[in-house]
């Protein structure tokens, strides 16, 4: 069994310090408290999570079979929500989690079919992704935002960061690339993600209906790493935004979460390790041209990561957002850091 899940009190500290981030996903704060209050052990967490998003699917065929396709749409996203959290936890049955990513990856394509039509699924060797647009705006091609997911994330979680987007008339291709989401059952974590940010906006261009030369990346947790390097090597970054990413990893200092998540995801632990050493942005700060938005929260603080401070400060353009009552994610704080990188974002890219 996972060294993460022998520690002592590992159920209660769990449950507690994801709270925030499921809400922030889009569960309903109450149904998480339900959910977890029904665990015995953190190992229970998959299934019960699993069967939370069962029943959301049920929902969602009820309201089907009645025509109420808005409600079907909801209750889909909200089943992807579910899976997508099951999939969170370093669980020695890896299938546990690989069905959970496919089910929300499932989900989330009903919930779009009835709420958003015109989303568009994008996939390449590197990445899946689905493309959205803003309804209503009649105006010339939109500016994209690529949001990238961190090292247990995907696309189904930020949801509530990809409509702050389209509500500013921006699109937002939120997407899962090696070792994230649907992907993470058949592919590792890739250091140099700069090429999967590549391949992504090759795709954009040749979708088409939108301007190319306005393209910005928002990055999650170790998504924030992603998008530092991307921003530091590819051209066609018009801006960039960090929330909680680190700017550097120490692996004998990381927690036991991290490095079995790591682990997992890897492959191995020394495939783990040696991916964790190349998470350093020191070298790429200083070559990231475009504007940048570094934003962290100030009780953020994991053992073996560095946080954001470094990058904004030796990045050419970099600024720095700290929200001193912010957690990982800064999930308890939304409003203190969400609108305005929304709003910082959409200047940037009418600049």
């Amino acid at each position: 069994m996972s060294t993460f899940l022998e520690l002592p009190g590992i159920l209660r500290d769990f449950t507690r310090v994801n709270r925030s981030r499921a809400v922030a996903a889009g569960l309903d704060a109450f149904a998480y408290d339900r959910v977890t209050a029904g665990l015995g052990w953190l190992t229970d967490w998959p299934a019960a999570f699993h069967a939370a998003g069962r029943d959301r699917l049920e929902a969602a065929g009820a309201a089907d079979a009645r025509g109420h396709r808005v409600s079907a749409g909801e209750s889909y996203r909200s089943a992807a929500r579910w899976f997508h959290c099951a999939s969170w936890l370093p669980h020695p049955d890896r299938t546990l989690a690989a069905r959970a990513a496919a089910d929300a990856d499932a989900a989330m394509a009903d919930a779009l079919a009835r709420l958003d039509p015109g989303a568009v699924r994008i996939e390449g060797e590197t990445f899946t992704g689905w493309l959205r647009r803003p309804v209503g705006t009649g105006g010339p091609a939109p500016a994209t935002v690529l949001v990238i997911p961190g090292m247990d994330s995907g696309k189904e979680e930020f949801h509530g960061v990809v409509e702050a987007l389209l509500a500013r008339g921006l699109a937002a291709l939120a997407l899962d690339g090696p070792g994230q989401g649907v992907r993470a059952a058949t592919s590792a974590p890739r250091s140099d993600y700069r090429a999967v940010v590549g391949e992504a906006l090759d795709a954009l261009a040749a979708l088409g209906g939108l301007d190319a030369a306005r393209t910005a990346l928002l990055g999650l947790s170790l998504g924030g790493y992603y998008a530092a390097v991307a921003a530091a090597h590819e051209p066609r970054v018009r801006a960039a935004a960090t929330v909680s990413g680190p700017y550097r990893l120490v692996w004998d200092e990381l927690p036991p979460f991290v490095t079995d998540t790591l682990t997992q995801r890897a492959g191995s632990r020394e495939a783990a390790r040696e991916f964790a050493d190349r998470v350093d942005l020191a070298a790429a700060a200083g070559l990231i041209s475009c504007p940048l938005r570094v934003v962290d929260g100030g009780l953020d603080t994991i053992p073996g990561v560095v946080n954001g401070e470094p990058l904004a400060r030796s990045a050419p353009r970099g600024e720095y957002l700290l929200v001193p009552h912010g957690d990982h994610l800064l999930g308890n704080a939304r409003p203190d850091w969400l609108p305005g990188t929304a709003d910082w974002l959409a200047d940037r890219l009418r600049d």
